[in-house]
């Protein structure tokens, strides 16, 4: 898998994230914090193996919309 740099929330300061990465499967790829919260992992449904919950801003997520 290739990943291609979409940007960053725009709080962040240089070299920090979260970011938006397209992939060349036609998928997204999303660097955030760990949630560790119990609470809110208690929230999440059918987390597998292998798979993890990031938080991202949502200024993160409008990245997707404008790289069509």
């Amino acid at each position: 898998m290739r990943l291609t740099y979409l940007g960053k929330t725009g709080g962040s300061a240089d070299g920090n994230c979260p970011a938006l990465y397209r992939t060349d499967r036609n998928t997204y790829v999303v660097q955030g914090w760990q949630v560790t919260d119990p609470q809110a992992l208690a929230d999440v449904r059918d987390l597998a193996p292998g798979e993890a919950v990031v938080e991202v801003p949502a200024d993160v997520l409008d990245l997707a919309r404008s790289a069509r």
